[in-house]
């Protein structure tokens, strides 16, 4: 099993930036990719950005292209979500997910994830 754990969320005006962390433990050296998702309030959870577990692959969605960027420290088995420049519409739970399946991934499919954490709540006011 892999277990991971969100931090970094928090009350931030228009136009400021969060860093989210993933910690990742457990069973780490099976996890293929990781991505982050949000989810708002009445909404269905949408796929912001992933990257490969061992490599520099990364994919984001058009929402996060520009303003955020993924990384990870596989040393720490930690992912970032660096997000600047936020908005009122980021406004969500964001959370982190694992994928176990090595091969092609559909990064922005919920189903691909084997692991979440809890989530970590972000508020961007205007």
């Amino acid at each position: 099993q892999v277990q991971l754990v969100e931090s970094g969320g928090g009350l931030v005006q228009a136009g400021a930036s969060l860093r989210l962390s993933c910690a990742a433990s457990g069973r780490t050296f099976s996890i293929y990719a990781m991505g982050w998702f949000r989810q708002a309030p009445g909404k269905e959870r949408e796929f912001v950005a992933g990257i490969r577990w061992n490599s520099d692959v990364t994919y984001y969605s058009d929402s996060a292209k520009g303003r955020f960027t993924i990384s990870r420290d596989n040393a720490k088995n930690t992912v970032y979500l660096q997000m600047n420049s936020l908005k009122p519409e980021d406004t969500a739970i964001y959370y982190c997910a694992a994928d176990l399946s090595w091969g092609s991934i559909r990064w922005s499919e919920v189903y691909e994830y084997d692991y979440w954490g809890q989530g970590t709540q972000v508020t961007v006011s205007s």
